[in-house]
């Protein structure tokens, strides 16, 4: 048995973008953009906001999901050479982009992460310990 992707029949595949793909405005400039706007993800405040209210609103993930993710973002904080900033690059041909030029240029990405599995343990609590119950090979 695998755990499969929600989107596609494929193998899931745990990956940071999971956490901050949901601030993508491309094309919704306007209208989530605007909203969006409001937050400085500089600002630990406006930061507890937007990882609660979106990062982690993964509510088309299953507690399986959460967990593969978690674990994974776990080992990636662990990485003391992970380079976070890679993560909010956006190049030139992807039709992505950010909400407001610090999202560019966070001043401290791996805080946002650190702050991410923190209010994941928070939020997804009981998902995570349904999920840690299970015996992960039958996944």
């Amino acid at each position: 048995m695998m755990l499969k992707d929600p989107f596609v029949n494929e193998k899931f595949e745990p990956d940071l973008m999971w956490f901050i793909g949901v601030f993508n405005i491309y094309d919704q400039e306007e209208t989530f953009g605007v909203e969006l706007e409001k937050y400085d993800p500089n600002k630990k405040s406006d930061r507890e906001v937007l990882i609660k209210k979106h990062s982690l609103k993964l509510d088309y993930l299953s507690h399986r999901h959460k967990f593969v993710l978690v674990k994974y973002l776990a080992h990636t904080l662990s990485d003391k050479n992970f380079d976070f900033d890679s993560v909010f690059e956006i190049g030139e041909d992807e039709a992505s982009s950010w909400p407001r030029g610090e999202w560019y240029e966070l001043e401290n990405s791996r805080v946002f992460f650190e702050e991410v599995y923190s209010f994941a343990q928070d939020v997804w609590k009981n998902e995570l310990y349904k999920a840690s119950l299970e015996d992960q090979s039958d996944w």
